[in-house]
């Protein structure tokens, strides 16, 4: 197979530790359980492209909301552990991990919107040669997709979770880039909601509708 591989980059969803922005509004075990239905989405998502799957994983999944069920969607992917001191490291080290030689589309687990059609603009790109990557409506990034995986290195000099995020990456990895579409990611409780209403068909719309019911 000469598609490029979707590399998902996951933290598992421990109580206390996942989406500490969100459970600042609803709490510890709600805001993993957001975090858990995020992640269900991505991989689903993800694994209809029918591309090879690698998910790079930190965390401990057996602690985590949902465990089963991650761990039943993580079946038909290729795990490995993230490794790095930085978010940015670990980023450069999962592309190395998933280079299969045929290109990287790497994405989050903060953009459960995302469609198929989403993964495939991007590997279509990727695969005639362009750099390509998805602003997000906060100055990061929700794709980043590169026919040269090795190019990601550059990220362990890029500052994550900045209102210039985006820019700095295309800077610091160069070259020209393909835009996609800006999106909104998964940062607070306000974001879950309104990704929630923009895919009403999904594992977050139903946690976040659960959520809401209980907090009246």
């Amino acid at each position: 197979m000469t598609a490029p591989t979707v590399l998902v980059v996951a933290k598992a969803p421990v109580p206390g530790q996942a989406k500490t922005r969100i459970a600042t509004t609803v709490g510890d075990e709600a805001a993993a359980a957001v975090a858990a239905a995020a992640l269900l989405d991505t991989l689903t998502t993800a694994a209809a492209v029918g591309w090879p799957l690698v998910v790079a994983m930190t965390g401990e999944l057996s602690a985590a909301t949902a465990h089963d069920e991650i761990a039943a969607a993580l079946e038909p992917a290729t795990v490995v552990q993230q490794r790095g001191d930085s978010f940015a490291q670990r980023l450069a080290h999962a592309h190395a991990d998933a280079d299969a030689g045929f290109g990287v589309v790497q994405v989050g687990m903060d953009t459960p919107q995302l469609t198929v059609a989403d993964y495939l603009d991007a590997g279509r790109m990727v695969e005639l040669g362009n750099r390509v990557i998805g602003p997000a409506k906060d100055g990061g990034w929700w794709l980043l997709g590169l026919p040269d995986p090795s190019a990601a290195r550059a990220l362990a000099d890029v500052p994550m979770s900045q209102d210039d995020t985006l820019a700095r990456t295309e800077e610091a990895l160069g070259g020209d880039w393909i835009r996609l579409r800006t999106v909104r990611d998964m940062d607070t409780w306000e974001d879950a909601v309104v990704i929630a209403r923009e895919a009403p068909i999904s594992q977050l719309a139903d946690a976040v509708a659960r959520l809401e019911s209980s907090r009246g």
